[in-house]
């Protein structure tokens, strides 16, 4: 399933989530002007590479940040491909919007980095020895899904679902689409766990983290008067 659009529209101009993508469609411009050696670096040195905190000594024979908590930032802001940064930019356009409505810019935007750190710790402390960088936006952007989730329930999300090569686009509550998301992140994190792969792929455990993060955090960081 992926998500085209949702039903609600914004009562405020989101100039936050638009400044998000903005920055991240910027650095993805820069990204392209790097050789393969160089972008391997840049993501060694400002992606987040568990086996940096957990061996601090691997960290520093490579020439790695040594326990900086800068990654735990500058990670969110990287991407890996097209694809990576547009479905991930793609989906925060969808729901950023309607969650920066309910908390207001500041507020947003401190909630979306909060949940791009929490999501970080997350996948660190259940990837502890991997020594492959993560990067990307999508823990924060899980973060702002699972907000929508508990604020926009009823709302609904008009969802592309391939049948073989016949595009179906159907309608489905925000609340089956986004649980339904998080069961398979959930699912796809826990067999994760059991295969102790070096193998880079899926950072399944950021998109939990920050799912769960955005729930909870949504709660303190919603305005009063529309909590």
């Amino acid at each position: 399933m992926f998500p085209i659009r949702d039903t609600i529209p914004s009562r405020t101009t989101p100039v936050v989530t638009w400044l998000i993508i903005i920055v991240n469609a910027g650095v993805f411009l820069l990204e392209l002007g790097f050789s393969g050696d160089q972008l391997t670096k840049l993501f060694y040195l400002f992606g987040l590479v568990p086996a940096t905190y957990s061996n601090p000594r691997w960290a520093f024979s490579h020439g790695f940040p040594v326990q900086s908590f800068w990654p735990f930032l500058t990670s969110m802001f990287l991407h890996g491909s097209w694809m990576h940064i547009i479905s991930n930019m793609w989906i925060l356009s969808i729901f950023g919007d309607n969650v920066e409505d309910r908390m207001g810019h500041f507020r947003f935007l401190l909630f979306y980095i909060l949940c791009g750190i929490v999501s970080a710790g997350v996948h660190l402390i259940t990837n502890l020895n991997s020594s492959i960088p993560t990067v990307g936006a999508s823990g924060a952007i899980a973060g702002v899904m699972g907000a929508y989730f508990l604020l926009y329930p009823y709302a609904r999300i008009l969802t592309l679902v391939p049948i073989f090569f016949y595009p179906l686009f159907i309608e489905v509550p925000a609340v089956l689409f986004l649980g339904i998301w998080f069961y398979i992140q959930f699912f796809s994190g826990v067999m994760s766990l059991s295969q102790h792969s070096q193998v880079g792929g899926i950072a399944w455990w950021v998109h939990i983290g920050g799912f769960i993060a955005g729930a909870m955090l949504s709660v303190v960081f919603v305005k009063r008067r529309d909590a």
